[in-house]
């Protein structure tokens, strides 16, 4: 399939995003993971947003695929200030979906 791997990280960040807002909900002091939840919850809906275009033969993604590049770095940057394991997951989902699309735009 095309831009499998893409797809592939996509799927992951999406999934790795939502777990870690709803569980940054259930922290002890959710005051301090509001930015946490507000950067997973923007960095799902642009990877799912980019994830259901990719699907549409010749649709131009490039400024998209930048955009989610740049949001997946800022959701890892936030995830890793934080030693909550879903936290550390996510980072990593975010980075591997960073890296994927690097690849996608070279």
């Amino acid at each position: 399939m095309r831009n499998e791997k893409l797809i592939t990280a996509l799927g992951n960040c999406i999934n790795h995003c939502n777990y870690c807002a709803d569980a940054c909900l259930g922290e002890d002091d959710v005051k301090k993971m509001v930015e946490c939840i507000r950067l997973d919850r923007i960095c799902a809906e642009a990877c799912a947003a980019l994830n259901q275009i990719l699907a549409v033969e010749g649709a131009e993604v490039t400024g998209l695929v930048k955009y989610c590049k740049e949001t997946c770095r800022k959701c890892a940057d936030e995830c890793n200030k934080h030693e909550t394991q879903h936290c550390k997951d996510c980072a990593k989902a975010c980075e591997e979906c960073e890296r994927a699309c690097e690849e996608f735009l070279a």
